[in-house]
């Protein structure tokens, strides 16, 4: 009995003298590091710190340990010695640490999996830019200038229908675009400035809405940057890059910096590109007060080329064109887009804050291209110019607050934004060598605007999280026809309710369950909503997703689901040709696999495997193949850094043979390709090498079913239609950091 009531009177006086310690996590330079995690070692309680590096822990005495740990610096323990003042705790930078991963019970513990990716292989292109997300495959087909095909979960998302893609929550997709509907050109981020990979698969979480129905991928900049940069490439088919990027303010309250780069290439092609593109970013970030922070974003974007085009496997195989060569080699365009970004985000109390997001977009887009060569016209040939001018404008308001039930904790989020659309002289010519405009098939103005609202609660409870949500999305469709000789405006409006729900079980730290579900939509082109009438303006996507994040070993993570997603029509306006294309339903239902292994302190290991089946519903068997649909993608690699600044990499890339029409009578072949890349720094100064194609294959990026007609020929063919993939592309570079 004494020894009891000791026990109990200590247990009593250190609950006591327990009290709250905040404090900040920094790194070497004393930038604030987010997303840390801290362990208390005597109770273990956990917390993370928040963008400003601050953490707060109950029920701490003096002589207690905490343990922190992040993904890229060095673990540490720190003793609280004074329970009276904040801590300052600095971690070390390190290459990677898997070790120090911790399956989070949040619902973007995927993410993970792009963290590691960004870190131990960093973007160093811009078609890598989207290679990041697991399961996604692009392609390019027209000189590097305009938007890269996508495929995911069995989708051959064109140039962004069925995934929303944007870059701090700014929308890349354009809505009723003069090429194609969900048209996302991404080719206006800098590739050094990412600093995260936000993404998810499937229509599951409210605050996505148009175009979220295979996943969605959100880039996240980095907020400071804390040495000048200055580098230049240098490689085959007479490529060439500039870039440079310095800190113009760098304290510890305010960072101001600009980032610009200038590419230019010839490629591989018998017809040079000429291709030019040119980025300019400026990024502030600043506290306006303990309370308030406020974020700015200024970006230009220009690029223009020239391109090959598809061509006809007839073609090559008679020897009427070389592998690299074309049929029309006056196809090509120009790009343009201005960005500018206001974000204000407000601490009302430790348990909630508002966020506010303000967009501008300024966008031009021409383009030439001629799929059919001489189908249509025998005489000037099939050539077609699509052209738009854009404004766009949004925002975004969200709320934010912990709420408390009982000794559970919920977050409750609610949001409100609208997206507003002004695409002017929006329009689809006949033309001849890009000067002779033959006839128009479409010209006009589209105004388009989205409202919306969302809320949702993610309540835990135990091991458990339940995120049930709703979202509210409110379309107007306006498009005036210029092709008329009298004043011709029609207008339109569609609803659509989305709700969804997610559940997580953490059975441990190193495990955790989920299963999702949710419906999500894609909206129709302007033009199809107006004068075709059309049915099914905003036709669902309803999936669910049941899987697992596991860490068997420290070293391991890896992410396992089986999926599905059934999707009402896959009706869109085909930009190409100033048509309507409904395909029905259709159902996709697969398996996802992910891994990443740290074999040591510098190698770690990848792979991403996804199987997929893609069937239309209301097709006969045999008749139900999905064009371009990919059912097996594969991507394995290893990535070595270490501290003495050697960073290397081999990536392989395997896309297995799809059908290209619904019988599977014509069938693209699919490829294999590695990449690999070599830098070292020494002293002040990057040296870097890179190889695309490291084994020179012959591989076609893009692929298509195409009928058309030759100069020469009396009927027409239809047969797969390809862009060739890079050969064998070395380029190096060195950099300059001061």
């Amino acid at each position: 009995m004494p020894y009891i009531f000791v026990i109990l009177l200590l247990t009593v006086v250190s609950s006591l003298n327990s009290q709250s310690i905040e404090g900040k996590i920094v790194d070497s330079q004393g930038n604030p590091i987010e997303a840390v995690y801290i362990i208390h070692i005597q109770n273990g309680e956990h917390t993370h710190s928040d963008f400003k590096g601050h953490f707060q822990l109950d029920n701490i005495n003096e002589g207690d340990s905490l343990l922190v740990k992040h993904i890229s610096y060095d673990s540490r323990y720190f003793k609280i010695n004074d329970l009276n003042k904040p801590v300052k705790i600095e971690l070390l930078e390190i290459s990677i640490a898997l070790d120090a991963v911790v399956i989070q019970p949040d619902l973007d513990a995927l993410n993970l999996f792009t963290e590691i990716d960004v870190r131990a292989r960093p973007v160093q292109s811009s078609q890598e830019i989207l290679r990041n997300v697991p399961g996604l495959f692009i392609g390019q087909h027209a000189g590097g200038g305009k938007a890269e095909q996508i495929f995911l979960r069995g989708f051959d998302i064109d140039h962004g229908t069925d995934i929303s893609l944007s870059v701090e929550g700014m929308p890349v997709n354009m809505v009723s675009h003069a090429h194609g509907q969900g048209y996302a050109d991404m080719h206006f981020i800098i590739p050094e400035t990412i600093n995260a990979i936000d993404f998810g698969k499937g229509p599951y979480r409210a605050e996505k809405g148009n175009f979220t129905t295979a996943g969605f991928v959100d880039y996240k900049l980095k907020k400071r940057i804390n040495q000048s940069q200055i580098s230049f490439e240098l490689g085959q088919f007479n490529t060439s890059r500039f870039l440079i990027m310095t800190p113009i303010v760098n304290t510890e309250t305010q960072s101001t910096y600009i980032a610009a780069e200038h590419l230019i290439s010839d490629g591989p092609f018998e017809s040079p590109q000429n291709f030019n593109r040119t980025n300019i970013l400026v990024k502030y970030h600043g506290q306006a007060s303990e309370t308030e922070t406020i974020g700015l974003n200024f970006s230009y974007f220009y690029s223009d080329w020239n391109a090959s085009g598809q061509i006809p496997i007839r073609a090559v195989e008679d020897n009427s064109i070389g592998r690299f060569g074309a049929i029309d080699d006056t196809e090509g365009g120009n790009t343009s887009r201005m960005n500018a970004q206001f974000e204000y985000t407000k601490y009302l109390n430790e348990d909630s804050f508002i966020k506010n997001s303000l967009y501008y977009s300024r966008y031009d887009f021409d383009l030439f291209s001629n799929f059919t060569f001489f189908l249509n016209d025998p005489i000037n040939g099939d050539q077609i110019r699509q052209k738009e001018s854009r404004s766009l404008f949004g925002f975004n308001s969200t709320y934010n607050r912990i709420l408390y039930l009982g000794d559970e904790e919920a977050l409750f989020q609610v949001g409100v934004g609208m997206r507003q659309d002004y695409s002017r002289d929006n329009s689809l010519e006949r033309t001849l060598n890009r000067k002779e405009v033959i006839n128009t098939v479409q010209f006009g103005d589209i105004d388009e605007r989205n409202t919306y609202a969302f809320a949702g609660i993610s309540y835990t409870t135990g091991p458990w999280v339940f995120n049930p949500s709703v979202r509210f999305d409110y379309f107007d469709f306006t498009y005036t026809d210029d092709t008329q000789v009298l004043f011709t405006e029609a207008s339109n409006n569609a609803a659509i309710i989305s709700p969804k729900m997610s559940v997580l079980f953490n059975q441990t730290q190193n495990l955790q369950w989920y299963l999702k579900t949710g419906i999500g939509f894609h909206s129709n082109d302007t033009r199809v909503v107006i004068n075709q009438q059309a049915d099914n303006i905003l036709p669902k996507a309803i999936g669910a997703d049941f899987g697992a994040i596991w860490k068997p070993i420290p070293e391991l993570l890896v992410n396992f689901a089986h999926w599905y997603l059934y999707l009402e029509q896959e009706f869109v306006y085909v930009g190409d040709e100033g048509i309507v294309e409904p395909s029905g339903e259709t159902r996709r239902y697969g398996l996802d696999f992910s891994l990443r292994y740290q074999l040591s302190k510098s190698l770690i290991f990848n792979a991403d495997a996804n199987y997929t089946i893609a069937r239309s519903i209301e097709d006969e068997p045999g008749q139900d193949y999905i064009p371009l649909a990919p059912d097996f993608t594969f991507t394995s690699g290893l990535s070595y850094t270490d501290k003495k600044g050697l960073l290397a990499g081999i990536q392989m890339r395997h896309l297995s043979d799809r059908p290209a029409v619904e019988d599977n009578s014509i069938v693209a072949d699919g490829y294999t390709v590695v990449d690999f890349n070599l830098s070292k720094r020494w002293k002040k100064f990057d040296f870097g090498i890179q190889v695309q194609n490291l084994f020179d294959v012959e591989w076609n990026e893009t692929q298509f079913a195409t009928l058309s007609r030759l100069a020469n020929e009396v009927e027409a063919v239809e047969e797969i239609h390809f862009t060739p993939g890079t050969p064998l592309f070395v380029k190096g570079s060195i950099g300059y950091i001061f």
